[in-house]
């Protein structure tokens, strides 16, 4: 592994000129899971490893009435021990919760998932059904993506020389809504996703009809996806088989997988059928209360 310093900032402006005065020779570092991992694979040959997690905007966790703010450095674990967050954004919980194994949940943070864009990312998808933004410092100032923009390919994004993700704010979910997100694993648990799903859905008054959905969709693609159609099918229709079973099937035409070691075109299809279908279920479950 090519020899590289260690530097933690304590502010985003000293983030930010390390990051452009090294160019693609530095990385930021939220918990290093991915990070190191990929350094000592030589991935990358790094003058600079840049620890984000002594700033406190990237530490910052807070629910308040505008929504939840994400810093990009927070930890898994501090999500999903907060009872707020449990309450209010349980798919984003359901994400963090299967990231590895509990020691690496205490310093892998949604952040760095986001920003390793892997396919098969298991923060992703939560964030983009609950129509979440990243907030992006750089050497030309602050900008703001919407997470399902955020990944361009696997292991790639929009972010540009010297720029840094310094938190995700997550819109508070309206009355009525409720949001769910699955993955099917080979193992029980610390595995790579072979597909995975996320919906967000949002009910009339009287619990029984969709108003609207959102859906995302995990390693079937070289990036996560947003099935707009497949959302877009539930808008206005009872909540019912037919309406389900519709949306699923226009999920999985939506879904572009390859065929790999964990399993073939045609499985991860089925799989995304059967877990959209599984997961809006889950989300009206919890939309209800």
């Amino acid at each position: 592994m090519h020899p590289f310093s260690y530097v933690a900032p304590k502010t985003i402006d000293e983030a930010v000129d390390i990051l452009k005065k090294n160019g693609n020779r530095a990385r930021p570092m939220a918990g290093g899971t991915d990070l190191l991992v990929q350094a000592r694979a030589n991935k990358w040959d790094l003058d600079a490893v840049v620890d984000i997690k002594k700033i406190p905007e990237t530490m910052n966790l807070e629910v308040s009435q505008a929504g939840l703010t994400v810093g990009s450095g927070v930890p898994c674990y501090q999500i999903y021990d907060d009872e707020k967050i449990k309450k209010e954004y349980s798919a984003i919980v359901d994400g963090a919760f299967i990231i590895g194994g509990i020691q690496i949940q205490s310093r892998a943070a949604i952040g760095g998932n986001l920003c390793n864009a892997a396919p098969s990312g298991d923060a992703i998808c939560p964030l983009i059904v609950y129509g979440a933004t990243a907030h992006i410092s750089g050497p030309s100032g602050s900008r703001e993506v919407a997470v399902e923009d955020f990944c361009t390919g696997p292991g790639t994004t929009v972010l540009q020389n010297g720029e840094l993700l310094v938190k995700i704010v997550v819109p508070k979910p309206n009355a009525n809504s409720g949001a769910a997100y699955e993955r099917f694993i080979p193992r029980n648990e610390m595995d790579i996703a072979v597909a995975a799903v996320a919906v967000s859905v949002q009910l009339n008054a009287n619990g029984d009809s969709f108003e609207s959905a959102r859906i995302a969709l995990a390693s079937v693609g070289p990036t996560p996806i947003l099935a707009n159609k497949a959302g877009s099918s539930l808008a206005g229709k009872p909540i019912n088989d037919d309406s389900i079973s519709e949306a699923s099937s226009l999920a999985k035409e939506e879904s572009s997988p390859i065929s790999d070691m964990r399993g073939t075109i045609e499985q991860r299809k089925h799989l995304i059928e059967v877990i959209t279908a599984r997961m809006i279920k889950e989300a009206v479950k919890r939309a209800r209360g």
